[in-house]
């Protein structure tokens, strides 16, 4: 029994089809990521041994001149502690000289690219780039990438896109932005009209698990579901196909939306898939494949609403519960065992929240609602009632105050406000008309306000000295800072634009 993973199971499918002619080797190359001389190889063990072409030769055994791990580990840490500023060649010779280990340059070139310690040579010129011919038949590879733009209105939308290899069939939707619910979005699109395809060409963007999010990409995480195998450009030239279509798109779309008078994105949207496309782009640009279509059905087993969604994982605590968007949940569901520091599997699809999911079994939630706390104002008037409770138990005002620390006229005031309103009239009335006794008066804050909105370029200093020489207004630097606080105009440029409204109306 020969158990494949998902990329073996492309290896032997792309392989046969080298056999039988519908693929050539140069295409094979292409989609495996393997030379011309390794394809010509697969080939004829393929003609041999059959699919066991594609298990090595060493598969499970260990090699006869792998280093110890201890070895590994010391010189890392050599290499963070002691020779962390040293590039290759200078530190394999310190290596040999100081410590005694004799390592190749490529092996310790892997050990420090694997805890980030190596100096990056200069970028030097590109090679030559060739023409490479499309694929012979739909579905074998799709370009997918994104184009922020200003395609209607007055803000930038992003247009993502997919189009096949083969006959440049497309399929697009426009988006805020370029985001992983977008990209999943089209590629759905894609999978429910035509098909499982084989490989996804793209750029090494984060969202479809490049160096920055090489672990936890839901793209990547989805495609490995479905069996899609991605491979990542080198370059934007790489897929130029998707990359010229956008020149399309921005050259003839953006001022036919404009002459339609389009500025939302619903009707975008809804004039790129039902005009667009079909009248221009399939009669203009989409070309006929060399061979039938290689899109494969879904199973009845695969359920796109469980893989094209945003998964994220949380650890469930000893009471059955986990924290999700800043709230607590607790499994409801009935369970013969406990799952205690397990792992749950949060299924967020946006317009219905998010569902929760352990050993592919959806379990039903309830959100945990915790107390509130007492707020401050709570526990002025929680004191204010002990202390007439203490006047109740005492049956003396004075006694109470003396025990309390709590004046006499206060107690009798709250006495007698209890008696009008009950333990609600305890609370502190506002009176924001009220103004302190400090404050400056009404009529020279609004002259203080007029002269610095005519003479925004004046500081607090400036304006306190020209309105004592011209208007006799007595106020000081402090003052004019105070004022412009409470005004929200303590700076240039908050003076400036409040001038330019005042203007306006």
């Amino acid at each position: 029994m020969i158990v494949m993973d998902s990329k073996a199971q492309l290896t032997v499918d792309i392989i046969a089809k080298v056999v039988e002619g519908r693929v050539t080797i140069a295409n094979a190359a292409k989609l495996l990521s393997k030379s011309r001389r390794t394809i010509e190889r697969y080939v004829k063990r393929y003609q041999h041994v059959g699919i066991q072409f594609v298990i090595h030769g060493n598969h499970g055994k260990a090699p006869p001149n792998k280093i110890p791990v201890s070895l590994k580990e010391a010189v890392q840490a050599l290499i963070k502690d002691r020779y962390f500023d040293l590039n290759l060649l200078h530190l394999a010779e310190q290596l040999a000289i100081n410590e005694n280990i004799v390592v190749k340059r490529e092996t310790l070139r892997g050990w420090a690219h694997d805890i980030h310690h190596v100096k990056r040579a200069k970028r030097r010129r590109s090679n030559v780039r060739k023409r490479r011919e499309r694929m012979e038949a739909p579905g074998l590879m799709m370009q997918m990438d994104g184009s922020p733009h200003r395609w209607f209105g007055n803000k930038k939308h992003c247009l993502i896109a997919m189009i096949d290899d083969a006959t440049s069939e497309v399929y697009a939707e426009f988006f805020p932005s370029e985001t992983t619910v977008g990209c999943l979005k089209v590629m759905r699109d894609c999978i429910e009209t035509k098909g499982l395809f084989k490989t996804l060409y793209v750029d090494r963007a984060g969202i479809f698990g490049g160096p920055k999010r090489c672990n936890f990409s839901q793209m990547q995480r989805a495609c490995d579901e479905l069996g899609i195998e991605i491979i990542f450009a080198n370059s934007p030239q790489g897929k130029g196909r998707v990359e010229r279509a956008f020149d399309t798109f921005q050259d003839r779309l953006v001022p036919e939306l404009r002459l339609n008078n389009i500025n939302d994105i619903t009707a975008a949207n809804a004039y790129l898939k039902h005009v667009f496309i079909p009248q221009f782009w399939q009669s203009k640009i989409q070309v006929k494949s060399r061979q039938a279509p290689e899109f494969a059905p879904l199973s009845k087993h695969t359920n796109l609403d469980d893989i094209c969604v945003i998964k994220d994982h949380r650890k469930i605590r000893n009471d059955h519960t986990f924290s999700y968007g800043n709230k607590f949940y607790l499994i409801d569901s009935p369970l013969k065992h406990s799952i205690a520091n397990q792992k749950v599997e949060i299924r967020n699809t946006n317009k219905k929240g998010f569902t929760a999911h352990f050993a592919g079994r959806q379990l039903t939630v309830s959100e945990v609602i915790e107390p509130n706390k007492v707020t401050i104002e709570e526990l002025e008037i929680q004191k204010k009632l002990e202390v007439l409770a203490l006047v109740d138990k005492l049956g003396n005002v004075s006694a109470a105050s003396r025990q309390s620390g709590v004046s006499r006229d206060t107690i009798y005031r709250h006495l007698k406000l209890v008696k009008q309103g009950g333990p609600d009239a305890l609370k502190r009335l506002e009176t924001p008309n009220l103004r302190h006794k400090n404050r400056s008066d009404v009529e020279l804050e609004q002259t203080v306000i007029e002269f610095s909105l005519e003479n925004p370029h004046l500081g607090q200093q400036q304006v306190s000295l020209q309105l004592k020489a011209k208007q006799t207004i007595d106020v000081s630097p402090a003052g004019v800072r105070y004022i412009w606080l409470r005004e929200n105009m303590n700076t240039m440029a908050l003076r400036v634009q409040r001038a330019r409204k005042a203007e306006i109306a």
